[in-house]
């Protein structure tokens, strides 16, 4: 009898799977269907029964099973956990594994023995970015790789070739963005700043600063001291 029920059990575990599937498949196609412009890259159900997330064209939309409707620009909350679902979902779905990084088109940051990384996406006049190195200042054993990123205009551009043909960058970058300095070395040199700029196009880096830690996750935004420290720890926990 014990067999007979595990074979029962096996069954209709297969089934669920199989339907849960389906279920994801038919969402996909139905969207598709209605929007044949969206490149749907996957499907996936939320705790909400009947609710789907649909990561599409680098966002996150949801939907029920026919796609009769759209949440668009939503945020699904957990008010338990007091956690933005959609948040991490798009920080998962948006990761890029730090070897593919092209962490030859930065300049180093080393505080400390360095053991620790992250690399940011940064502009030279971007306010969040000046709060954030106020905060990565206060973190200690950690490598840090400055992608120069001038997406805020033409004097951007400008400070940021001028930042790159500096003998010192880190010195050029930190006056820039915590002293209020410009960057004074005239930005002849070839610089991988059009590389930079074409990479993050291709990966939706649309806001500065943007970081990447070693498990691959991206956090779009300033984050303060102690997150920062946060995410370097459940980074090295993940690898």
């Amino acid at each position: 009898m014990q067999k007979v029920m595990t074979v029962v059990a096996l069954v209709l575990l297969a089934c669920a799977s199989t339907m849960a599937g389906a279920s994801e498949a038919t969402v996909k196609v139905a969207l598709q269907k209605k929007y044949p412009d969206i490149m749907v890259e996957s499907v996936n159900k939320t705790p909400m029964a009947g609710i789907y997330e649909v990561f599409a064209n680098g966002q996150l939309i949801y939907t029920d099973e026919k796609a009769a409707y759209l949440f668009i620009n939503a945020s699904l909350i957990d008010t338990d956990k007091k956690m933005n679902l959609t948040e991490e979902r798009m920080n998962r779905l948006t990761a890029i594994k730090f070897g593919d990084l092209p962490l030859d088109l930065a300049f180093k940051k080393v505080k400390g023995k360095g053991t620790r990384k992250l690399a940011y996406f940064g502009d030279p006049n971007c306010g969040f970015c000046k709060k954030f190195e106020q905060d990565l200042a206060k973190v200690d054993d950690v490598t840090v790789y400055v992608f120069v990123y001038p997406i805020l205009g033409p004097d951007s551009m400008e400070k940021a070739k001028s930042i790159w043909c500096s003998k010192d960058r880190v010195k050029a970058w930190d006056d820039q963005l915590l002293n209020n300095t410009a960057p004074t070395a005239q930005g002849t040199c070839n610089t991988p700043i059009e590389k930079i700029l074409a990479f993050g196009r291709q990966r939706n880096i649309s806001g500065t600063p943007t970081m990447f830690f070693v498990d691959g996750v991206r956090i779009p935004g300033a984050i303060p001291a102690d997150q920062i420290e946060q995410r370097l720890a459940a980074a090295a926990q993940a690898k």
